[in-house]
């Protein structure tokens, strides 16, 4: 992976995935869950901190093969300024709205 970002400020991603072995992808799709928005098969829509950008780069990396495996991480910029247009046929497709979490 490259162009790993730290910074407070959140993006928006969209993260793709093409994962060779089923074992692998169910441990790449079950860590996606953690960052983001399932959008279809192989394809996540996620709001992160640059910390939690590196973080899930680095889990992905650890989990995937280099050789026969391939993750995009395409930025869109700041989520704040991001105006997010999707053409969705069939399902619904929801955006990530911030939101607070109290634990």
């Amino acid at each position: 992976m490259t162009s790993a970002r730290r910074s407070n400020a959140e993006h928006a991603y969209v993260v793709a995935y093409d994962i060779g072995d089923p074992k692998r992808w169910r441990r790449v799709f079950k860590t996606m869950k953690g960052y983001g928005v399932w959008l279809q098969l192989s394809v996540f829509h996620c709001r992160l901190d640059g910390g939690r950008r590196s973080d899930m780069a680095m889990a992905l990396e650890a989990l995937i093969d280099g050789e026969a495996d391939h993750v995009v991480i395409l930025d869109l910029g700041p989520a704040e300024e991001v105006q997010l247009v999707v053409e969705s046929l069939g399902k619904t497709f929801t955006p990530i709205e911030r939101r607070a979490v109290v634990i």
